[in-house]
């Protein structure tokens, strides 16, 4: 790598860091730190089709604190002053040899985790009484952007005693939901949620839940289902669509995974993650055969 860019003497240099989704990091590091070599590296590497995955972890804040991400969510890098790198020509495969099918390089699978048997069936036995006694204090929800017929469901923002009884029962299960996303541990600054109904008709369209400002810190999405049985409806799947990076941001892609509303079972999910709540058929269209979640979103 010593000859991939040019440079003189060591020096400092300011390295803006873009990564996918938008998000900016300044560091400064010596022209001739290991560290800049290898951000570089990655991106040679990347515009020759020989990239690997690593985790860069990299110290900040005087070492307080530090910034890690997957060397695949590098996007591109600016430094002040400018250091170029020297590209090698890529050597052409033999005549013989038939290209490789096409892989799309900024596709990115959605991951989820499912977990039954989420709370103790008394326990659910309580919430669905209390949400039935509660049915006049459902109001129909709303979406941030205000639009129009886009999202069809009723929503109770006042539970206490069952917030409380979730949000304790997340904060348990979390280390083992964030290793089998494969995910580092962060600290929690909120858990949010919410108590929603779904109805004959219902449904809520493709989006995400970190989009905005004031939603950018919120890092997982989950969802937990109750409802009466036998299942008094049909549909309501939650579908959670694949991304691809377009423009620094993610954006959704055309293969999904659909999600059963398995009693008591709660899903986990990046909030980033474009996904929608498809119709719900509830033929008796009684409120109290709603498909019914407690949901809402971690945040960092």
């Amino acid at each position: 790598m010593e000859s991939d860019y040019q440079r003189s003497e060591s020096m400092d240099v300011k390295v803006k860091l873009l990564l996918s989704g938008g998000h900016e990091y300044i560091l400064w590091l010596k022209s001739d730190s290991p560290l800049l070599e290898s951000l570089l590296k990655v991106l040679v590497n990347r515009s020759q089709n020989q990239a690997s995955a690593i985790l860069f972890q990299i110290p900040v804040d005087e070492g307080h604190s530090a910034l890690c991400f997957p060397s695949d969510h590098l996007v591109g890098i600016v430094t002040e002053p400018p250091i170029f790198v020297q590209q090698k020509a890529p050597v052409p495969a033999p005549p013989e040899v038939p290209p490789a099918r096409p892989v799309a390089s900024n596709f990115i699978p959605s991951e989820c985790v499912q977990l039954d048997n989420f709370i103790l069936p008394a326990e659910q036995e309580k919430l669905l009484k209390f949400v039935f006694q509660k049915e006049s204090e459902f109001v129909p929800t709303s979406t941030s952007t205000g639009a129009a017929d886009y999202r069809r469901s009723w929503v109770l923002h006042s539970f206490p005693e069952f917030s409380e009884l979730i949000i304790k029962r997340i904060h348990t299960v979390l280390p083992d939901v964030l290793s089998k996303l494969s995910l580092p541990a962060f600290t929690v600054s909120q858990i949010e949620a919410q108590l929603t109904a779904h109805n004959d008709g219902n449904f809520y369209k493709v989006h995400n839940d970190s989009g905005s400002p004031d939603t950018a810190t919120r890092f997982l999405t989950y969802v937990y289902y109750f409802y009466r049985e036998p299942k008094p409806f049909s549909g309501g799947e939650l579908v959670i669509y694949d991304s691809r990076v377009e423009n620094n941001y993610y954006v959704k892609a055309e293969s999904f995974k659909t999600i059963e509303p398995r009693n008591n079972s709660i899903v986990f999910f990046l909030s980033r993650y474009m996904h929608e709540v498809l119709p719900v058929s509830c033929p008796s269209q009684a409120f109290t055969d709603s498909r019914f979640t407690i949901n809402g979103w971690i945040r960092r």
